[in-house]
This record gives C-alpha cells, sequence and structure tokens, in this order.
C-alpha cells in the first residue's frame, strides 16, 4: 500500500492526465508576456467566453456507476474537442451519489447524481473552439434518461457600448 492510498479513501478518484498543454513563456528581452488569445468566441455577430450548458437528466440509469462517469466525462472531453487537465470524482457510500468535476484548458465539466431520484444534473462549460453541445449525446447514451431539460447560456457577453 503506497501513502497516496493510505490517505485518500478508495471512493476517491483524482485523476490527472499525463500530459498538460504549455503555457505561454515571459520574454526577456521585451520584458513581457506574449499576448496569448483570450479565447473568447464569436459567433453570429456575438461575442461570448463560453457556452455553458445544464441538463437535468430524469429517470436516469447507472447514475452510481463510477467507472462508467469517469469513462462518459473522458468521452466527453474527446468528443468536445476539450482539453482535459484533471477528473476528480467522490463516490458517496454504499450505492450513493457521485459528484465531481473535469477540469478543461476551456473550463469544466461538473456532475451531482442522486441514484435514488433518479436524477442527474451535469454542468458543461467551455471557451475558444470547443463544441459542448457534443457532449449531450455522450451522457445520454451512458445514462439513458427518459426526460432531459436542457439550458444554454452565452456567460461573458460582450456588450458593445452604442
Amino acid at each position: 500500500m503506497n501513502l497516496l492510498s493510505e490517505i485518500r479513501p478508495a471512493h476517491v478518484r483524482s485523476i490527472a492526465p499525463k500530459t498538460a498543454p504549455s503555457w505561454p513563456t515571459f520574454d526577456q528581452k521585451s520584458n513581457q508576456l506574449p499576448d496569448p488569445p483570450d479565447h473568447f468566441i464569436k459567433r453570429n455577430g456575438v461575442e461570448y467566453a463560453g457556452t455553458h450548458l445544464i441538463f437535468d437528466f430524469w429517470e436516469a440509469q447507472h447514475l452510481d456507476n463510477l467507472e462508467l462517469m469517469e469513462a462518459s466525462l473522458r468521452r466527453c472531453v474527446e468528443v468536445s474537442g476539450a482539453t482535459l487537465l484533471h477528473i476528480h470524482l467522490h463516490h458517496f457510500t454504499p450505492n450513493g451519489g457521485i459528484s465531481g468535476v473535469a477540469v478543461l484548458a476551456e473550463s469544466h465539466i461538473s456532475v451531482h447524481t442522486w441514484p435514488e431520484r433518479g436524477y442527474a444534473a451535469f454542468d458543461v462549460f467551455m471557451c475558444g473552439d470547443a463544441e459542448p453541445e457534443k457532449t449531450l449525446p455522450v451522457l445520454k447514451d451512458s445514462f439513458c434518461p427518459k426526460k432531459v431539460n436542457l439550458t444554454e447560456h452565452y456567460r461573458g457577453k460582450v456588450v458593445e457600448n452604442v
């Protein structure tokens, strides 16, 4: 048994990817950081920080399956074109729900489940070129909800002074 398994309960998972994105480096000659892109989105004449999707799943299945949840979040990251930085999931045992987050370079995907009610709350917020809408089919396929409520918000809308 290693030290990590001694201090972290078995029902808590914290998984970091093997590679992380590179960050801008300081330019000593000009004494400045380069101007990195801010990853705001410009679509249909609107500029905003990111798309925030909220999914409520009702009469869903497998909401206490930690391995399925992790695999589903990883698949969501892949299909949306996002960059995974870290996943942390907590399984409330015995036979309880799951709460957790996939931290992305583009923001996050979070989840909270109540298996005893067949309810799951997913929160998908992404900026830049990521496509958060592509996560819904993955999550529906994994958890088979009979009813889905979806809300969409454009976070950080830039309002032009007229």
